[in-house]
This record gives structure tokens, sequence and C-alpha cells, in this order.
């Protein structure tokens, strides 16, 4: 009687250890799962935060969200140079003396015949420009000349250009400068004199507008017409 007690006490201590071991396994088992579960989750997601924080402008290294705030901002967007689509270049930004914006034209100037010089068969009138403008402003190379009459007729052909092409004139407000008509006296050559003119039809280096000013019966004569480039002052 009592064998068969003590045979059913172990095979209940047997029972329970197999119990115990088959609930550690269980547990083993579940709190492995749950860990692994947890690491493919992370995995998983890790990727995804990653692109969110990029598509964002944060640092792909991760960071606070205060971090990836100031990362986002517009002041740290890199601003293009110059010369970039939009953007003004240096040389676009201020042009240089001779550019069209700075040459003199006919609206901001006056325009007179100066005094006429008469010698060795020649006849020689200065055609004066003078800068009445509030700035300064460049003259440089040969004006258009024509002689007309009063109702608008031509005289003769345009004065065609005689000497070298010169430098620029630079006028400040007030300054002068001038180009010189060329004829010669009636009997110099035997090629007929033209008719009396009344107006100087006059374009200004460079300029699409006209100005005229009175020529004082100025009269061209031996086939004999000419203009030079633009020079400094006024002729005494």
């Amino acid at each position: 009687m009592s064998l068969t007690i003590k045979t059913l006490g172990r095979g209940r201590r047997v029972a329970a250890g197999s119990l115990i071991a088959v609930t550690a396994l269980t547990l083993s088992a579940c709190q492995n799962g749950t860990d692994s579960a947890s690491s493919q989750s992370s995995s998983a997601a890790a990727p995804a935060t990653s692109s969110a924080s990029r598509a964002q402008g944060a640092p792909s290294t991760g960071g606070s969200p205060q971090s990836a705030g100031n990362a986002a901002r517009p002041s740290s967007v890199a601003k293009p140079s110059a010369g970039t689509s939009g953007v003004p270049s240096a040389s676009q930004a201020n042009p240089s003396a001779m550019t069209a914006s700075d040459r003199c034209t006919a609206e901001n100037m006056s325009l007179r015949l100066g005094r006429t010089d008469v010698g060795a068969g020649n006849i020689r009138v200065p055609l004066v420009f003078t800068n009445k403008g509030k700035k300064a402003c460049s003259l440089r190379g040969y004006p258009g000349v024509s002689l007309i009459q009063r109702d608008g007729s031509a005289v003769g052909t345009p004065a065609s250009r005689e000497g070298g092409a010169g430098g620029s004139v630079r006028l400040q407000p007030g300054q002068s400068a001038h180009a010189v008509l060329h004829t010669v006296n009636d009997g110099v050559s035997d090629i007929p004199c033209w008719k009396d003119s009344q107006i100087v039809f006059v374009y200004p280096p460079g300029s699409k507008e006209s100005m005229t000013t009175n020529s004082g019966g100025l009269r061209v004569c031996g086939g004999t017409f000419t203009v030079t480039a633009m020079e400094a002052g006024v002729p005494s």
C-alpha cells in the first residue's frame, strides 16, 4: 500500500515537472515571437519614417521634431546664384557708358550752327550739340545731316563722312560738342551750287530721332558736302 503511494507521488512530481517545462517553453516561445514581431515591425517602419523625414526636408539621420521643422523652413533653401534663370548678371544689373540708355538723344539736347569759318576757298560750319538734360550723356561718331527747304523738300544729298570716327565725347549738363559741316565757295569747281537751304535736318549719332535748326541760308557748292565725327567743345 505504501509502495503505491510513493509511486503515485513520484508520478505527480514527474507530471508537475513536465507541466512546468511545457509552460516555460510556451512562455519562451511567446516571448521570442513577440520580440521577433517587434523587431520586424521596427525594421519595416524605419524606411517609411526615413522617407517621410527626407520628404519633409529633415536630415536622413533623424533628429527631434524641432530639428526637422527647422530644416524645412524656407530660410534653409539655397538662393539661386547670379546668372541663373530669372537672376540678373552683374553686367545686366550695371550697363556700361556706351549703352543706348547713356547716349545723348534729340530729346535731351539743343542744336545750332556755330560761327562760319571761311578760308582758302573752303566753308566750314560747326554743328553744335548742347546737353540740356539733368544728367551726363555721351556722343560718338558721325551725325546724319541733310539740307532741306521750309516745305520739307530735300536740297541735294545727305552729307558724306569726312575724317576718322574719333572717340566718345562725354557731356555734363550744359556742356557742348560739335561736328563740322564742310563745303566750298562758289567758283572753286565747275560743279554748280545747290539751291539755298533754310533748315539743317540732323540725326544725332546713334539716334533715330531727328533735330532741326536754321541753316542761315547755307549753300553747298562744288559737289562738296561733308560732316566730321563729334568733338568736344565749340570752336572759338
